[in-house]
């Protein structure tokens, strides 16, 4: 991680000594402002994606929603670290008709002091009012649940968790599944012998 913060630190220097001052260049730098694109690159690199990937075997996924998240300055930081899991976690409707996930791990950060979080506290989904109710009717009507499945920063350093609406595999759907996962993998073997 050191690696990649002097790696990106080298080309911001580069870039100011030799002025490529350009309007559709992502990282327009300065003298005075060179210390912003350095944040904007350690934002963008340094955070992890942590995916359920236990959700694609156990549903299947009808539509998927990006949600923002209610958060503490310790789970960002914790986040960021990688030191999250959507395992566990699950989403429901409060009475208010609010879209909480709960159950999702964050570990607690290591530096933080009495103002650090607790680890598997129930933490609001921020959602338009149509998605809300739009994702209320279908569980309500058909029986869907819905299951964070994804849990990543966006390209202006919020923490997002896609949210799928989901309906539970049967027995053999979940065999069929395994069989296609080995095929896909036996035909990739293949593939390679033959080239």
């Amino acid at each position: 991680m050191i690696a990649k913060i002097i790696f990106w630190v080298k080309i911001v220097i580069n870039l100011t000594r030799y002025k490529a001052y350009s309007s559709n260049f992502p990282f327009y730098t300065s003298k005075i402002t060179t210390f912003v694109p350095l944040f904007y690159i350690m934002a963008k690199f340094t955070s992890k994606e942590i995916v359920n990937r236990k959700a694609k075997f156990e549903y299947h996924f009808l539509q998927s929603f990006e949600a923002g998240l209610v958060l503490k300055g310790t789970e960002v930081k914790a986040m960021r670290e990688g030191l999250a899991n959507l395992n566990d976690a699950y989403c429901l409707f409060e009475k208010s008709g609010v879209l909480v996930v709960k159950n999702m791990f964050i570990a607690e950060y290591d530096y933080g002091t009495v103002y650090n979080h607790d680890a598997r506290r129930d933490r609001y989904l921020l959602l338009r009012k149509p998605e809300l109710k739009k994702l209320q009717r279908r569980v309500e009507e058909k029986g869907l649940t819905i299951v964070p499945y994804r849990l990543y920063f966006s390209e202006r350093g919020f923490a997002k968790l896609e949210v799928a609406l989901a309906q539970g595999k049967k027995a053999f759907d979940k065999r069929e599944t395994m069989k296609e996962r080995d095929n896909k993998r036996e035909m990739d073997r293949l593939k390679k012998i033959k080239l």
